[in-house]
């Protein structure tokens, strides 16, 4: 296992994860690849940036907040790639994330190029 690309990937799940933490929509919307999809079940698919970003601040501004991987699986894909999946929770809802592709950029950062989640309650 690739030590920089997992670290890539921790690194961007977390950014992530503080950007929807403190209400920045914009900062979870920049870890995702430019023309990503996202299937949030049961609220739809969104592809790309400017989606996703409206996505995620409609839930920020509806109150959503103190999200929290509790059981995160990282298992590499190939040299460049990562699946993570895990479970969730956060102070209104949780669920499961069945499936984020994390790819590793020129830059040495790591986008998601694929999200699918479910919100079981």
């Amino acid at each position: 296992m690739s030590q920089q690309l997992l670290n890539a990937v921790k690194l961007a799940s977390a950014t992530w994860m503080q950007g929807f933490n403190t209400q920045n929509a914009a900062l979870c919307a920049a870890q995702y690849a430019e023309n990503a999809p996202m299937l949030a079940r049961p609220f739809g698919e969104f592809v790309g940036t400017e989606a996703i970003q409206a996505f995620w601040q409609n839930l920020i501004d509806q109150g959503y907040a103190d999200v929290e991987y509790t059981s995160p699986q990282f298992k590499v894909l190939d040299e460049k790639s990562v699946l993570l999946t895990t479970e969730w929770k956060m102070n209104k809802a949780y669920g499961v994330v069945h499936k984020e592709i994390w790819v590793l950029q020129a830059d040495g950062t790591a986008k998601l190029v694929d999200d699918e989640f479910e919100v079981l309650g």
